[in-house]
């Protein structure tokens, strides 16, 4: 992974995790139904994606497979985010997620479980 993993790449390998392997004519035609791109937009994400290191592509059919676990993608899109927009500072993420939206009781439950468990 060299480069920052965009929304039109997040899109793409969001389908790619969810279907893996797969060829490249599959996720443009998942792509045009879930998005709306043309079969040009989708193979210009994909080859910036193989590029990148995000995925790798093989032959015949265009297969594409992820080199990056979609667990360690959200991980470092987290850390990027807690970084970026609340200067590193988890708490001050969780307090802006927690201002607005009420929460179940199973909800808060797994939420301390998490936090007992670290």
């Amino acid at each position: 992974m060299k480069e920052k993993l965009f929304d039109s790449g997040a899109k793409v390998m969001e389908i790619i995790w969810a279907n893996s392997p797969i060829s490249a004519k599959e996720i443009s035609l998942i792509a045009a139904e879930t998005i709306g791109w043309n079969k040009n937009t989708t193979y210009t994400v994909i080859n910036r994606l193989v590029a990148q290191g995000y995925i790798k592509r093989e032959e015949p059919g265009f297969i594409c497979t992820p080199l990056v676990p979609q667990e360690q993608m959200q991980k470092l899109e987290a850390a990027s985010l807690v970084k970026k927009l609340f200067g590193g500072s988890r708490k001050a993420l969780f307090s802006a997620l927690l201002e607005d939206e009420p929460l179940t009781e199973d909800e808060i439950n797994e939420l301390r479980k998490l936090i007992d468990n670290r």
